[in-house]
């Protein structure tokens, strides 16, 4: 008989060699779970077709980022013209004829400001090309006089015309001319695509509203509306607002050009007006240096007077004439504004730093209806003054104690000094007037003993 341990079991007998090795798991046919589950090709399959459409999305974004800009420039131009379209259609025209009547618009004053201006350009260079030799023997002859040099224009000009650096910038020029027409192709058919495409949705923007709201029902077609028709009015007024602050800007400068007599002051008054006001952040700087370079061919002093009064207007334009004018057709903080267009020209460069504030505007609009809005409590951290619990000491401030006193010194002095003025009742001297009706050795205080 076989030995058994204390549990019952038999114990295994021992062999000769040594102890048995632990059997394995019994032989058979494999289970449901040594198989490859049925979903995971097609899984991979999926993640695979999703990962491709990602790719092929990204590239097709990155390829038509072009195209893509220039729908939305002119979506906010036919925003900003969509008042005065409007408004020509309500009068009974036809809604392709006024807005081809508002870009003609555009378009001849566009036209005139640029034919003006690049005829005074042209005039200026060549008057600028024609005087050089005098300037350049005037600070010849300045520079000889002061640091006791013996330069000549000749030597100069000979030095310049056999120099390395005007034969490198030559022949650089000559092989970027074919750059430079590319660019200029370019930039018109850009401005072509914008006009265009501005044309159709300002000429058809019922139609594009009432096909997109066709696909959606009729509560999120009233949000759709609301949100264009803010669009509209946020767009429109930030153009206007800037149109008069560029008409402003320009009747001032055009005086202060007028009074130093520099030539062209109506195109540089028209000059400065728009691109300050429509060229974000570096738009007064680039704005300021053209008449200060024209006012310098008449006087150097009077590049000064320019650039002290490019600087005052800005800060009066900031402070002042900015916030009323914009206040009730945009209504963003400043701040808000400002970090708009850094972050707009971050993501779009120009075009962004261009519509940003009237995009963040009409977003701040659009949320504003969503966002429930409670009553302030009457505190005077609120109004940034500290509470009194929230002071270092319990009682009023070294401030306010110093205040109390002086206007408790300042009664005190007024009463000593005015005879007939009875006392306070926080006076402890008797300072009433002798014979008085409070005299207490007149007749009445001894009746009324």
């Amino acid at each position: 008989m076989a030995s058994t341990d204390e549990t019952g079991r038999a114990a295994p007998h021992a062999s000769p060699a040594g102890p048995t090795p632990p059997a394995g798991p019994p032989a058979g046919p494999a289970g449901p779970a040594a198989r490859m589950p049925r979903w995971l090709p097609r899984a991979m399959v999926l993640a695979l077709t999703l990962y491709a459409v990602f790719q092929l999305s990204s590239w097709a974004f990155h390829q038509l980022t072009g195209l893509l800009i220039n729908v939305l420039i002119a979506f906010f131009l036919a925003l900003a013209i969509e008042p005065a379209v409007s408004w020509m259609a309500g009068r009974g025209l036809r809604r392709g004829l006024a807005t081809f009547l508002v870009f003609l618009a555009v378009l001849i004053a566009a036209a005139g400001f640029v034919t003006l201006l690049g005829s005074m350009l042209a005039g200026q260079i060549v008057k600028m090309v024609e005087e050089f030799p005098e300037y350049l023997d005037s600070v010849i002859n300045w520079v000889n006089g002061h640091f006791h040099t013996e330069l000549r224009r000749v030597d100069i000009q000979e030095g310049l015309l056999r120099s390395d650096w005007l034969r490198n910038y030559v022949q650089n020029s000559a092989t970027g001319v074919l750059d430079v027409s590319t660019q200029v192709l370019g930039g018109l058919f850009q401005l072509l695509t914008v006009t265009l495409f501005a044309f159709y949705f300002a000429a058809d923007g019922p139609r594009l509203r009432r096909a997109l709201c066709s696909v959606l029902p009729p509560a999120r077609q009233a949000e759709v509306l609301r949100a264009w028709e803010i669009a509209v009015d946020k767009t429109g007024g930030y153009l206007y607002s800037r149109g008069l602050m560029a008409l402003i800007s320009g009747i001032a400068h055009y005086i202060l050009l007028e009074i130093l007599a520099v030539p062209y002051a109506p195109a540089l008054a028209v000059w400065v007006g728009l691109v300050s006001q429509f060229i974000p952040t570096i738009g007064t700087y680039l704005a300021g240096a053209l008449p200060m370079l024209i006012a310098f061919t008449v006087n150097p002093w009077y590049a000064l007077w320019v650039l002290g009064f490019v600087v005052v207007y800005q800060q009066f334009e900031n402070y002042v004439l900015q916030p009323k004018l914009t206040s009730k057709t945009v209504d963003i903080h400043p701040a808000v504004a400002f970090g708009s267009v850094i972050a707009g020209t971050a993501l779009l460069g120009a075009v962004g730093a261009l519509i940003a504030i009237p995009a963040v505007a009409t977003l701040q609009a659009f949320l504003g209806a969503y966002i429930k809005r409670y009553a302030v409590m009457d505190d005077p951290r609120v109004h940034g003054r500290r509470g009194r619990n929230q002071s270092q000491g319990s009682g009023p401030g070294p401030l306010t104690r110093l205040r109390s006193l002086w206007a408790a010194g300042r009664a005190a002095a007024e009463r000593t000094g005015r005879p007939g003025v009875s006392a306070g009742p926080g006076d402890t001297g008797d300072q009433r007037s002798p014979g008085g009706p409070g005299d207490a050795d007149g007749p009445e205080a001894g009746e009324g003993r």
